[in-house]
């Protein structure tokens, strides 16, 4: 399972706003994980500014960015899609589909002053949306003692370890969510801590959204 950054809209309530040359180029986004639902975004932008002169988009899907694709929507070949695309691509973002619905203002801006207004328009949109990295971690079931309860709750909050609900029986069991790369140092500290006195159990391994400082 493979981290990758994504953004998490799943509406297209996030807007964006940028004006030059009496030109307005509007940005909206949305996290979609299918080229079908990337195609229902793109449409429902057009129905919706279906007034507009120019609504281009470009969308990056899969773990690797394996699907990608872009259009100019009447703009001159490569001045609007590509730039958008290239945009999404330099922000290493996947699951994502971008539309810049641009209103003509009656100033030409020329290829090379299409291509930065469509990047910065794509930019902006961008940089307002909540980017996450879509990292792997393992469930980690943790059956202890009632008496180790309170000390092993310490040390999880001391080391700001994820969880999910325990499980109350004749002992505990904890679910910790490691990840793969630290699972075995937390483990140390855990024999280390209880005098091995649990016992311990992997689940399955899912992707959390982090935050990404951006």
């Amino acid at each position: 399972m493979e981290t990758y950054r994504t953004i998490l809209e799943e509406d297209d309530s996030l807007e964006t706003d940028y004006e030059i040359q009496k030109s307005r180029f509007i940005t909206h986004l949305r996290h979609v994980t299918t080229e079908e639902e990337a195609r229902a975004f793109v449409l429902a932008v057009k129905k919706r500014y279906f007034d507009a002169r120019h609504n281009c988009s470009a969308w990056v899907l899969g773990p690797r960015a394996e699907k990608q694709k872009s259009n100019d929507d009447g703009e001159p070949g490569g001045t609007a899609g590509n730039p958008i695309l290239e945009t999404i691509k330099k922000q290493e973002l996947t699951d994502i589909v971008v539309v810049v619905t641009r209103y003509f203002g009656g100033i030409k801006l020329g290829a090379g002053g299409l291509i930065r207004a469509y990047s910065h328009a794509a930019a902006l949109g961008l940089d307002a949306a909540s980017q996450v990295r879509m990292t792997p971690f393992t469930r980690t079931f943790v059956t202890i003692g009632y008496d180790l309860l309170a000390t092993v709750e310490h040390w999880i909050r001391q080391n700001e370890i994820r969880t999910e609900p325990a499980a109350y029986g004749e002992q505990v069991t904890l679910t910790l969510l490691l990840e793969p790369a630290e699972k075995a140092a937390r483990l140390t500290e855990l024999t280390d801590l209880t005098s091995a006195r649990f016992s311990q159990k992997d689940g399955d391994t899912i992707l959390l959204p982090l935050p990404v400082d951006k």
